[in-house]
């Protein structure tokens, strides 16, 4: 087991374990980078992921495209697709739920990413999958923010050469800027 497989599985169990209590919310910084026609890409959060619901109502009440992940399998990279609030979600891979694949692709200039782990220097653990890390490779010039609960933040991370630390990163009790 490696030590990041090692990582991902206690602070999983971590945030399974945590009690929800309150919610993600907007910063003033979110809010201002807010406009008519900007795109969020957001995500469905599963099981015990932290709900970024709250900034996609912002986005929404801005003016703004939302977009959501669509996944085919592992190895390929995600694709931003259109969504809104009319439109039905679909079973994906892994659980999730998902656009339709024959909705329109967006170019996201947020994107709002889960995350399994962080630290205040803004690096990220993911699923171990990568694809927010091909997405953020496809996307630099996107403002780039991590949700999470608190109980996820880890003292260090030690980045790979193709991690990509994030702009902020959100919890229920803070926005955190590296």
């Amino acid at each position: 087991m490696t030590d990041k497989r090692a990582l991902r599985a206690r602070l999983r169990a971590v945030r399974d374990g945590f009690a929800r209590n309150g919610v993600v919310s907007p910063s003033p910084a979110f809010l201002a980078r807010l406009s008519p026609g900007l795109t969020l890409a957001s995500y469905v959060p599963v099981g015990s992921e932290a709900n970024p619901l709250p900034l996609v109502h912002a986005a929404l009440a801005a003016g703004c495209v939302v977009v959501l992940p669509h996944v085919v399998d592992r190895i390929s990279p995600i694709r931003f697709l259109a969504w809104d609030a009319d439109s039905p979600l679909v079973a994906g891979p892994f659980g999730l739920r998902q656009p339709a694949d024959s909705s329109h692709e967006g170019t996201p200039d947020i994107i709002l990413t889960p995350l399994v782990g962080f630290d205040r220097r803004g690096n990220r653990l993911g699923q171990g999958a990568g694809h927010y890390d091909r997405a953020f490779a496809r996307h630099p010039h996107a403002w780039r923010i991590g949700v999470a609960w608190s109980v996820q933040e880890t003292a260090a991370l030690a980045p790979d050469p193709w991690d990509v630390p994030l702009h902020a990163i959100v919890t229920e009790s803070e926005w955190i800027v590296p």
